[in-house]
């Protein structure tokens, strides 16, 4: 009889894996979308120019998102790294829009 290599991923790795993943997709969309929000909120043009600047920007955000979670060293740090990104922005946005800073 021959024996097979039993040497597949690590429980760790594979939850390492899906952590990048899930940052990638849901933390990508996140920060997209709230950079789509802060673009056609903030921009100096008409209304309509910047929503669709902002979606063209969303794209290319939520890319390098993808590209970052599964570049950093852990998915920890690609959470830490999602969030000291999109926590500032979503409470500068959110302020915004109740009119408390313009």
């Amino acid at each position: 009889m021959s024996r097979r290599s039993t040497t597949g991923i690590s429980p760790a790795r594979a939850l390492d894996v899906a952590g990048r993943a899930t940052a990638a997709v849901f933390g990508g969309y996140a920060l997209a979308a709230l950079v789509a929000a802060a673009c056609a909120r903030w921009l100096p043009m008409a209304r309509v120019e910047a929503v669709v600047a902002g979606m063209l920007v969303s794209f290319a955000v939520y890319a390098a998102v993808a590209i970052f979670a599964f570049a950093s060293r852990s998915a920890a740090r690609a959470w830490i790294g999602l969030a000291a990104i999109g926590v500032p922005l979503a409470v500068a946005l959110a302020a915004s829009l109740h009119g408390a800073a313009a």
